[in-house]
């Protein structure tokens, strides 16, 4: 997001919340043997592991420098020698989305940003496994696919192949440049599903048996291809984690957001300008669009209706039914952001400036108290923030699905951290390492406590593993319906709630 301040916190959500250094790639139970893969583009080595190999840093296009830093992406240049893939590539992320995030995700330098890493229990054609691609958050202007919470062990273990995506981020991935294709990011994540269709049978998995995924702006990152005439038949079901699914934005935001650029830094939104500024100098002028005072969506470099490659902005294609009728499964955490506003010293009678501080409608703080009653006013200010970047547009795309009776399930995570930092919360991220059946990778117990239930993380991730493999998530979660509103919650003793947001429905619907 676009530096939103509250008190002694960032609502630059996509990457986390707080709290946590870069990190090495987790290499428990690996085996010194390598393994060969042959690609479309050439042999790649990997490392065998307890559960499977992994295959890291494989370029699914050319590094986007010189000519090519403003371009669609290309595919890469064949090569005879088998290239080492034992270690992660460069991400696009230059620095963390914020100073202290909670997912571990490190920025590795380098050109080659447009690489993936796939994960397999089976490398082999005979396999055919169901394939889950990655799609990573960090409010897409930072993030890495290189996070050890985004390692596919315990999926393999399952029998699903996993490929996690690298792609542009910020000015390079999302800024409306003349004289460049809009949308560059979002034509990656097309490259890197290409790749997988073309090349994932070598690896154990089933081209017709792909998934997407990703949380925060990796859910947005979900709908945006969702809605995105090209992408369709790359993949067959999709699952959004406490997704930006108010993105796409609509064509003028897009406009909106490089005028605003050229006024806060001075340069002018072309190809000629930019295409020759150093990293860092991209990434200083990426932060003067993020400080405070920005006028413009909270999210502003990100996927917007650009006519042409996206045909319509979210709002539009929820109206008129144009994103793929395929099954999605969708939800968000209790809190997201909620924590963010615990310092503020917010009254009631000054709820409806903090509102306004954040660029919302002064006029929602009462619609809010009544749907939250016995919230404080600093809680209900986290709590709108939570509600308009990301459970409110889940929930308008779940009862839009459910009008069509389309496949679609939704949850809410209520599980809340014992860390002290964290405690008695279910924030943005938090729900990862479950989905992931990751609880013991680095940096999971610093921000969920130190004993988060296995129980919990054996069922949601046993839920994420049966919609994958069979597009339905198991028998004791039913479809979200209009008559019902069935949800799950994925508490200690996970269960389903019938209707659990008809206090917010009036509100999110607006």
């Amino acid at each position: 997001m676009s530096g939103v301040q509250i008190g002694r916190r960032s609502l630059l959500a996509g990457a986390g919340m707080l709290a946590l250094a870069a990190c090495a790639p987790a290499r428990s139970g690996e085996n010194a043997t390598p393994e060969t893969v042959t690609t479309g583009y050439g042999p790649v080595r990997g490392v065998r592991r307890d559960t499977g190999t992994a295959f890291l840093g494989i370029p699914y296009a050319q590094p986007p420098v010189g000519e090519l830093r403003f371009a669609a992406p290309v595919p890469p240049a064949p090569w005879r020698d088998v290239r080492d893939c034992t270690a992660y590539g460069p991400t696009a992320q230059r620095k963390q989305l914020g100073a202290v995030t909670a997912i571990p995700e490190p920025s590795i330098p380098g050109d080659g940003v447009l690489n993936l890493n796939v994960f397999t229990p089976d490398p082999s054609r005979a396999a055919k496994l169901p394939v889950l691609v990655w799609i990573h958050g960090g409010g897409f202007v930072a993030g890495s696919a290189a996070s050890p919470w985004y390692d596919g062990a315990a999926f393999n273990r399952d029998g699903v192949v996993v490929v996690s995506l690298g792609y542009r981020l910020g000015i390079e991935g999302f800024l409306s440049v003349e004289g460049a294709p809009d949308n560059r990011a979002v034509l990656d994540w097309i490259a890197g599903l290409r790749w997988v269709r073309d090349n994932i049978a070598e690896f154990g998995g089933d081209p017709d048996r792909v998934t997407i995924a990703g949380q925060s702006a990796g859910g947005g990152a979900v709908w945006a291809l969702m809605a995105t005439p090209s992408a369709k038949g790359l993949f067959r079901a999709g699952i959004s984690a406490s997704g930006a699914l108010s993105q796409p934005n609509d064509r003028a935001a897009g406009a909106e957001v490089a005028r605003l650029f050229t006024e806060k830094t001075g340069v002018p939104a072309t190809v000629a300008a930019l295409r020759d500024l150093d990293g860092n100098q991209l990434q200083a002028l990426q932060d003067k669009l993020g400080e405070p005072g920005a006028s413009g969506p909270m999210l502003a470099l990100a996927p917007f209706a650009d006519g042409s490659l996206i045909p319509e902005s979210s709002a539009d294609a929820l109206k008129s039914g144009a994103a793929m009728d395929i099954p999605l499964l969708l939800g968000f955490t209790r809190d997201e952001f909620n924590a963010v506003s615990e310092d503020q010293p917010v009254t009631d009678a000054t709820l409806p400036a903090a509102f306004a501080a954040l660029g919302l409608n002064p006029a929602d703080a009462d619609a809010f108290r009544a749907a939250y009653p016995g919230d404080t006013a600093a809680q209900l200010v986290g709590q709108a923030t939570s509600d308009t970047l990301l459970r409110a547009p889940s929930y308008r795309v779940a009862e839009s699905r459910a009008a069509r009776g389309l496949p679609t399930w939704l949850y809410e995570f209520t599980w809340t951290s014992t860390a002290p930092t964290y405690d008695g919360t279910s924030f943005h991220c938090l729900d990862i390492p479950f989905a992931f059946d990751l609880l013991r990778t680095q940096g999971v117990t610093a921000v969920a406590g130190d004993n988060p239930p296995q129980p919990l993380a054996d069922a949601l991730h046993k839920s994420w593993v049966s919609f994958i493999t069979a597009t339905d998530p198991g028998p004791t979660w039913p479809r979200y319906t209009l008559d019902k509103r069935d949800t799950m919650i994925w508490s200690e003793t996970p269960h389903v709630r019938s209707d659990p947001f008809a206090a917010q429905r009036d509100l999110w619907l607006r």
